[in-house]
C-alpha cells in the first residue's frame, strides 16, 4: 500500500519539529506512528469530502456508500446522469447534491484536471478549487493534505486543530491570538505533519485529559485516512 504520509517519532522531519518543542515531542511520542493512505481518484475524494461536510464520520460514510450504490461508480458522468431523486434518497441534501454536481461539471468540461494539480502550488490549488461553488477553503486545504500530500498546510479555520493546539500549549502564555496562529510559524515547512498529530490527539481522546505536560504514557497508534 502507498502512503501520502508515513511518519513516526524517528522521522527526520518529525525530529526537526520536536527539537525545540518539548510539548510537541511528548505528543509525537505519545501517539507514535501515523499513516495516511494515498487516494486513487481526485473526483471521488472531493465527492466524499462534500458528502461529509457537517456530518459525523459514520454518517458520512453511510451516505457515501449509498451514493456509490445508486451510481455504480463515482465518476463525473455517473453523478450527472443519475436521477436527482435517487441521489437525494441516498441521503444527499439538495445543496450538497448541487455542489457535487458542480464539481462533476467542472471535471467533465475539463476545467478541473486532476492530472495537473501536482504542477500547481498550494495557493493555486486553493484558488482553483474554491472557484467551484460549494467547495470552501477548508475542503481545499484538506485536498492539499489528504489527496496531494502537501507537507506545509495549516487550516486555521479547523475547529479541531484550534482546540487541540490550545490543549497542547495550555501551559504556555498567549498574546491574545490562538495557539494555532501563534505556533504555526515554528512548524514550517512541516505544518501538515503537526496537523496530523493534533487531529490524532482528538481521535484518541487525549484532549479530554489533563494538559500533556502531565501525561507520561507511551503507546503507538496508526491512523489511516479512508
Amino acid at each position: 500500500m502507498q502512503y501520502l504520509f508515513d511518519i513516526h517519532p524517528n522521522n527526520r522531519c518529525v525530529r526537526e519539529l520536536c527539537e525545540n518543542d518539548p510539548l510537541l515531542d511528548r505528543l509525537v511520542n505519545r501517539i507514535g506512528h501515523i499513516r495516511i493512505s494515498s487516494q486513487q481518484d481526485g473526483f471521488t475524494y472531493l465527492t466524499r469530502s462534500l458528502v461529509g461536510q457537517q456530518l459525523s464520520a459514520k454518517a458520512a460514510e453511510t451516505i457515501f456508500r449509498r451514493v456509490e450504490l445508486v451510481c455504480g461508480t463515482i465518476t463525473p458522468d455517473t453523478i450527472i446522469v443519475t436521477k436527482e431523486e435517487l441521489l437525494r434518497s441516498a441521503g444527499l441534501s439538495k445543496n450538497k447534491l448541487s455542489y457535487i454536481r458542480n464539481v462533476a461539471e467542472w471535471a467533465k468540461e475539463g476545467m478541473l484536471d486532476f492530472q495537473v494539480f501536482d504542477e500547481l502550488d498550494d495557493e493555486e490549488v486553493v484558488r482553483l478549487l474554491t472557484s467551484i461553488k460549494g467547495v470552501g477553503q477548508w475542503t481545499a486545504e484538506m485536498f492539499l493534505i489528504f489527496y496531494l500530500g502537501r507537507q506545509d498546510v495549516i487550516s486555521f479555520g479547523d475547529r479541531g486543530l484550534n482546540r487541540a493546539a490550545d490543549w497542547l500549549y495550555a501551559t504556555e502564555e498567549s498574546d491574545g491570538t490562538s495557539q494555532l496562529q501563534r505556533k504555526h510559524v515554528e512548524w514550517k515547512p512541516y505544518s501538515s505533519i503537526v496537523s496530523l498529530y493534533l487531529w490524532e490527539a482528538i481521535n484518541t481522546g487525549l484532549i479530554q485529559t489533563e494538559p500533556l505536560i502531565k501525561i507520561n504514557l507511551d503507546t503507538q497508534i496508526t491512523f489511516t485516512e479512508k
